[in-house]
């Protein structure tokens, strides 16, 4: 009976995830070039200083070539000046160039689409499934919850303030019985709306969160 054998993908040493830098190349090739050395020399004998010359030149030979493998990644323009490229600003100095002298030859003229609006029924940076989830609720006329919670933030904290500014102009009248009571409703609905925020912050897409709000800081800006 024949023995199976272990099935493994074709090439899966060649992953972006396991392929090594130029400084492991390096190390690697080196410790082989010594254990190379050094069985070579365990089966013949030769001078310690043609050993150690022979692993220079190999470890030379695999820099040369780590280095014409990242010149070829340069731009055109910056090839056989890698010491030269300090930064990414050299390289977006590349690219602007580029885009300058396109628009000089006229490159950026009767393109496909132009003076046409822009598609924005597809946005290709989201996610493919939220996407055509949001793509679906627009066409029914719905909003995501984190937008229609922020609608309802918003007009929460615009009536909250147009009642706290009520309320603090009526101690002028010298009658602060008003302010007292208001001020303790003020304050609960204040908590209120941040528990709002701290539910919203929790759902809404990364880089769109909202402060709550802070009595000191309100009653600082009715001051001013």
């Amino acid at each position: 009976m024949a023995t199976r054998l272990p099935t493994t993908k074709p090439f899966s040493f060649l992953t972006s995830r396991s392929f090594p830098d130029d400084n492991s190349l390096v190390a690697a090739f080196s410790g082989s070039s010594r254990r190379w050395a050094s069985s070579s020399s365990s089966s013949t004998t030769s001078p310690p200083g043609k050993s150690q010359k022979t692993e220079k030149n190999l470890v030379d030979r695999l820099s040369s070539v780590i280095d014409a493998v990242n010149d070829r990644k340069l731009p055109p323009e910056l090839r056989g000046q890698r010491n030269s490229v300090r930064s990414e600003t050299d390289l977006i100095n590349v690219v602007e160039r580029r885009i300058w002298n396109s628009m000089e030859e006229g490159q950026f003229e009767n393109l496909p689409g132009k003076g046409k609006p822009l598609n924005l029924s597809i946005n290709p940076h989201a996610d493919p499934a939220e996407d055509t989830l949001y793509r679906i609720l627009s066409k029914n006329g719905c909003a995501p919850e984190w937008i229609e919670l922020n609608k309802e933030i918003r007009s929460n904290i615009s009536e909250w303030r147009s009642s706290l500014k009520k309320a603090f102009e009526s101690r002028g009248n010298g009658d602060h019985s008003i302010w007292t009571e208001s001020k303790k409703a003020l304050q609960a609905q204040l908590q209120h709306i941040n528990n709002k925020v701290f539910r919203y912050n929790l759902i809404v897409p990364f880089g769109r969160q909202m402060f709550g709000l802070k009595w000191e800081k309100e009653m600082d800006r009715l001051v001013e």
